[in-house]
């Protein structure tokens, strides 16, 4: 342990960015990452069972369902966990409230639940009631984090970032919300004859229906996925990056120009492309050239940071996260060809369509979130389990959380399974689909049995009596500080979650 210790030093946990002291409960974001994890395992037996879906075009209720099962029920619940934990911590603050967290928790599930439920039957009337469900939770997400962001001791790109993020949230879920009511028919006479709160919502449905309507229903529904895909997780993505990057390969932000550059390029491109998609505007490829200027900044930076890092060696969690950022290469190609002005709609460029969105979420974003989940849930239950224990007990290493084996199987087969589904995609091929999906379920039970390993700590801890000789010599028999414990802890594969 003293080893351990001393090898983190250079890079010890300050008090003040202890998640003891700084995050909330570590039960509130786990619950989030379980559900998230869940809910990407039923959509992708979904895919695997219909793989028509990803095999012919995307605008039909099935499709639409298993999207907003995997945006909303897989990558907004984890993202919206880590947010919990991660800016506190990053930011040097406390989360606002916790309870109001766990309220959100409810309104989030059942909203997206039922959502998904309701796309499945296509009855537009009851997505638009669990939608708003769902935008209460949004609500109190946006509202929980905007206080919380408001006590940041020190603005800087990360902030800058999450305060993006929940601009583009809100509006995306607004966006949505006056979609489904577009699709929804109102009768005159009740809606007339309605009075006091009723009588305004139905009214404003109405208007907002009307106002739908003016828009191309396609178009409108890939602005509108923009909005969540790229503001949203993307930008959370290259924004929380700039912190979590040099934690985690122990360097150092090396352009606050770069990255702030970034990060202003990213949101302009991402509103001329909202703007540009809903007009059918031929700027669309403008925009999405200001959207890659942004990548590529991003990119820079980067690879900056990863040729200045002090640790050579990268863990499985970094990798996943890296080849996810590699994977914006392809997909900004994919991006561009759909850009182009007057480009047909046929039944190749409608599959390529399909596979932008099947390689944004499942290939970049979904790739990038597993790795961070390989590095968040294994210090959240190590925290929790162990940092008490400290020099009372001997304890397992965050290494020993979870297997490595598990972990290089689960990247292997997740990079053939976005390979093989993207084929399958592209050429409309069922089969290739299929087996593509295969390969992601394989990828997603290495995934499960690693996180049952990680979480099995919280019901039954390893620990075990100290040595005799090790706890007279060692000086560690006195209260841990909370910077020594979390320097121990970090001196693993999880160095510097809390460094500056």
């Amino acid at each position: 342990m003293s080893n351990a210790v001393s090898t983190a030093a250079p890079h010890a946990v300050t008090p003040g960015l202890a998640p003891g002291q700084n995050g909330p409960s570590v039960l509130l974001p786990l619950r989030f990452m379980v559900t998230g994890v869940l809910a990407l395992c039923i959509g992708a037996v979904v895919m695997f069972l219909r793989p028509d879906l990803l095999a012919t075009y995307h605008y039909n209720q099935y499709v639409i369902g298993v999207t907003h099962l995997l945006v909303l029920g897989w990558l907004l619940t984890i993202v919206m966990g880590a947010m919990y934990q991660l800016v506190p911590v990053a930011l040097e603050t406390r989360l606002y409230s916790e309870r109001l967290a766990r309220w959100q928790f409810l309104f989030h599930v059942i909203g997206f639940a039922g959502m998904v439920w309701m796309f499945w039957t296509w009855n537009m009337k009851q997505v638009g009631h669990f939608g708003c469900v769902l935008g209460v939770g949004v609500g109190l997400f946006v509202y929980n984090l905007a206080r919380t962001l408001a006590r940041v001791p020190r603005w800087n790109v990360i902030a800058s970032a999450v305060a993006a993020a929940l601009v583009w949230l809100s509006l995306a879920i607004l966006a949505g919300l006056t979609i489904a009511a577009g699709k929804c028919t109102y009768d005159s006479a009740t809606t007339a004859t309605a009075s006091g709160a009723l009588g305004a919502l139905l009214r404003g449905l109405r208007s907002a229906a009307g106002f739908a309507a003016r828009f191309d229903q396609i178009g409108a529904m890939h602005a509108h996925a923009h909005l969540g895909v790229v503001g949203v997780f993307l930008m959370l993505i290259v924004g929380i990056s700039y912190k979590l990057v040099p934690m985690f390969t122990l360097s150092e932000l090396r352009s606050r120009w770069r990255a702030g550059g970034s990060l202003v390029l990213l949101n302009a491109g991402l509103l001329g492309s909202f703007l540009a998609i809903v007009l059918r505007s031929r700027l669309k490829l403008a925009c999405a050239l200001i959207v890659l200027a942004g990548l590529a900044l991003y990119g820079v930076e980067m690879a900056a940071i990863l040729r200045a890092r002090k640790r050579r060696a990268l863990d499985w969690g970094v990798k996943y996260f890296i080849t996810a950022i590699g994977l914006l290469a392809p997909l900004s190609v994919l991006a561009l060809v759909l850009s182009w002005p007057g480009l047909p709609l046929n039944g190749f460029t409608g599959q390529l369509e399909n596979l932008y969105g099947f390689l944004g979420l499942l290939g970049v974003i979904s790739f990038a979130v597993i790795g961070m989940l390989y590095k968040i849930v294994p210090f959240l239950v190590w925290y929790r389990t162990y940092s008490g224990k400290i020099g009372r007990s001997k304890v397992p290493s965050l290494a020993e959380l979870y297997c490595p084996y598990l972990q290089a199987l689960g990247y292997w087969t997740w990079l053939a399974g976005v390979a093989a589904t993207g084929v399958g995609t592209a050429l409309g091929r069922g089969t290739g689909v299929r087996w593509g999906c295969a390969l992601l379920l394989l990828s997603l039970l290495t995934l499960v049995l690693n996180l049952a390993k990680m979480l099995s700590h919280l019901v039954w801890p390893r620990v075990a009596p100290l040595q005799p000789k090790a706890a007279v010599s060692a000086p560690a028999a006195r209260p841990a500080k909370p910077e020594t414990v979390l320097s121990a802890a970090t001196a693993g594969p999880l160095a510097g979650l809390g460094t500056r």
